[in-house]
């Protein structure tokens, strides 16, 4: 490598370096986790997760379940795009814009949970992941497209700096 490409590339854990390699799939990992924890806590026990979490309106175990198979396959395609690096940037834009979406539900209804602190929580907890969920998706984006970038160029090959002088043939 010579000194001119090592220049040009920013060193290891400088701010524009980004994240850590495995950042994305660690944060899938965590969201998965979240979204079959969820689902799981409400298919097995709606009346429990109402009553801890969703205290909205009157219960109704058929709409909670409806939402958890949503969260479940949500869940699902975080755990299918931990293993596949194409599913990631797809992946993630829907998630983001289904938790602004769940985030707004929230912010509309925010003063209807009982306790009233749990429509704040609610609402500021979907919105900090949403805030996560579209940091994750920028990251991913850039994984791919600096694997696009190296996939571009011929192995070995260093990108030249600045066009090559023109020469002249007398």
């Amino acid at each position: 490598m010579s000194a001119l490409n090592t220049a040009a590339s920013p060193p290891p854990g400088s701010p524009q370096s980004g994240p850590a390699p495995g950042t994305v799939a660690v944060g899938l990992t965590v969201f998965a986790a979240l979204e079959l924890g969820l689902a799981l806590f409400t298919v097995i026990s709606a009346h429990s997760f109402y009553t801890a979490i969703g205290p909205f309106g009157a219960f109704n175990a058929h709409y909670l379940r409806d939402v958890a198979s949503f969260e479940g396959a949500i869940g699902i395609a975080f755990v299918l795009a931990i293993g596949r690096p194409t599913w990631r940037v797809p992946v993630l834009a829907l998630a983001t814009f289904q938790f602004a979406l769940h985030s707004l539900n929230h912010l509309f209804d925010i003063g209807k949970a009982h306790p009233a602190w749990t429509g704040y929580f609610d609402f500021f907890s979907l919105l900090a992941a949403t805030v996560l969920l579209a940091w994750l998706w920028r990251m991913a984006s850039a994984e791919v497209a600096g694997t696009t970038a190296r996939a571009a160029a011929p192995a070995g090959a260093e990108a030249p700096l600045s066009p090559a002088p023109e020469r002249s043939t007398t």
